[in-house]
């Protein structure tokens, strides 16, 4: 279990412009390992009307539960490893697993038993180390949709900043575009089409 600090900065790319960061970096498809997000609210939408998101990352067949909340330095995530039946249980059956997850929601007074499951979204992402932190490159889909994006994740204690990412795509002529995060991305695909 832990709680860290997540301190990121995103662009999204066209296919084109990931293809040029895979060549630039070198990359094969063995440096891209696939994950699974899995997400949930309730009926109402009370996670994402307090600003706060819940997934499990399923990856190389472990499993992990993420309470994501917006706070003043950034993204404040809450992990929890749990078990492949745990994660069976909150997806199927709503069941979610004690632990420093179900206590915080509860103390954002979301009723553990009202959480529904919504979909997956899966990214292919290869990570490199760069300047203070670690560059993602991710091609996601869900409900029929593909898109690409750079990520480039700092430590909250680190000297790195948006200037380095925007640096490297000044460097390749990759325009800047914005990004909202995967999960708004999901939740609104899934409002327009309805799943």
């Amino acid at each position: 279990m832990g709680r860290n600090i997540e301190i990121e900065f995103k662009n999204m790319l066209s296919k084109e412009n990931f293809i040029k960061l895979y060549q630039h970096f070198q990359l094969n498809d063995h440096d891209f390992l696939t994950q699974n997000n899995h997400y949930f609210d309730t009926a109402d939408g009370s996670l994402g009307g307090k600003k706060a998101a819940l997934r499990i990352r399923e990856k190389n067949g472990q499993f992990e539960l993420t309470l994501k909340l917006i706070v003043e330095a950034g993204v404040l995530e809450i992990n929890q490893p749990i078990s492949a039946d745990q994660a069976k249980a909150l997806i199927s059956e709503s069941e979610l697993p004690a632990g420093e997850v179900k206590d915080e929601l509860m103390l954002l007074n979301i009723v553990p038993e009202s959480l529904e499951y919504k979909g997956a979204l899966q990214t292919r992402r290869a990570q490199i180390p760069f300047k203070q932190g670690q560059l993602m490159i991710d091609h996601s889909i869900y409900f029929g949709r593909e898109d690409f994006e750079i990520e480039y994740e700092v430590d909250e204690h680190s000297l790195g900043d948006e200037n380095d990412l925007l640096q490297l795509l000044n460097e390749l002529n990759i325009p800047k575009v914005h990004a909202d995060n995967k999960i708004k991305r999901f939740f609104e695909a899934k409002k327009e089409g309805k799943h």
